[in-house]
């Protein structure tokens, strides 16, 4: 907001500057074709009238300091005069062609929020015994959706999860995601396996995906006291013990990425952790475990899992989020989803 403020005052400012140092100058160095600054720089933020009246006020300086040194007839005072007028022309343009440009990406973004709700619609924050945290953060600078992808259902098998990360960007990857997610909620429901969910999921891929494309995915179910989980080459979940000590859940065996399963007929097995009364599971995709700072060091997730540890657990999902962020150093190079679940107490 302050950047956009000074933005708005620049075009004044600079002419301003010009005005002093014409009048410190004398007549014999002219600084008036300098003007032409301020309507440049009033294109960047303002609008076609505000632009022109910032031309209009570049002419009127000009032609005022012209008079007060003796060069209004002067052929380069008209050049000058020439010179703002066509500049302030020129930037009314440029200024109603970023306009345009605006409102065009302020349509993309409501189009793609539209499309995120459809598509990551929000999970439950309650879930039977489990409440629920979710954190999402696209890497794509004009949309707030991308290639990683979530869900978490209640089925009448208990209820199940989904985390997942679409090899590729952009609208492909988008694409993808939606074929994963339509799969997994009819699957959820109707498959009594785990196992059987991924081959659904499996077969759903191989119908609309190329050889060299893939997803990584954890599908899970939640018992009482523990919990299922099938890996397709995703990153392990984190544990979080209520006294704060945690542990990273690696698979016994780690299955092929969905879209790969050609590759190796064995299908991918599940394997159980417990999961109990205070317990926190987080589930991550790889933007947060490879964002890396300054130094190029990955983010270190298991020493920050103490901010897990506050009551809510969105709040606290939202506090490690604003810590990855800070440990990047700016916006994240991958889209980074988080998936919090905390089992309460009786």
């Amino acid at each position: 907001m302050r950047s956009l403020r000074a933005l708005r005052w620049l075009p004044f400012a600079v002419m301003f500057c010009v005005a002093v140092l014409d009048v410190l100058a004398g007549p014999t160095l002219i600084f008036l074709p300098l003007l032409t600054l301020g309507p440049a720089f009033a294109s960047l933020s303002g609008g076609v009238r505000r632009t022109s009246a910032v031309g209009a006020v570049a002419l009127a300086i000009c032609l005022f300091l012209a008079s007060y040194n003796d060069l209004v007839l002067h052929w380069q005072n008209n050049l000058t005069v020439v010179s703002i007028a066509g500049v302030t022309a020129a930037s009314m343009l440029a200024a109603r062609l970023r306009l345009e440009r605006e409102r065009e990406l302020a349509s993309v973004r409501q189009v793609a929020e539209v499309a995120q709700r459809v598509l990551l619609r929000p999970v439950p924050r309650r879930a039977g015994d489990l409440r629920v945290a979710l954190s999402y953060t696209s890497a794509a600078a004009e949309a707030q959706i991308g290639g990683d992808l979530y869900e978490v259902v209640t089925t009448p098998h208990g209820v199940r999860l989904l985390i997942g990360d679409v090899q590729g960007k952009g609208l492909a990857a988008v694409e993808t995601a939606a074929w994963v997610l339509g799969a997994f909620r009819e699957a959820a429901y109707d498959e009594a396996e785990l196992t059987d969910i991924g081959e659904r999921l499996e077969v759903s891929l191989t119908r609309h995906l190329d050889d060299e494309q893939f997803v990584t995915a954890t599908v899970a179910e939640v018992h009482a006291g523990e919990m299922t989980l099938v890996h397709f080459g995703h990153p392990p979940p984190l544990l979080i013990r209520p006294d704060g000590t945690c542990a990273t859940m690696e698979p016994p065996e780690q299955g092929l990425p969905l879209g790969l399963g050609a590759l190796d007929a064995a299908a991918a097995k599940p394997h159980r952790i417990p999961f109990g009364e205070g317990d926190r599971i987080l589930f991550v995709t790889d933007g947060v475990i490879e964002a890396r700072n300054a130094a190029g060091e990955f983010y270190p997730l298991t020493d920050r899992a103490t901010l897990l540890t506050l009551p809510d657990p969105q709040t606290a999902l939202d506090t490690l989020r604003a810590d990855l962020v800070e440990h990047a150093g700016g916006p994240l190079l991958d889209d980074a989803a988080m998936l919090l679940l905390h089992r309460r107490g009786s």
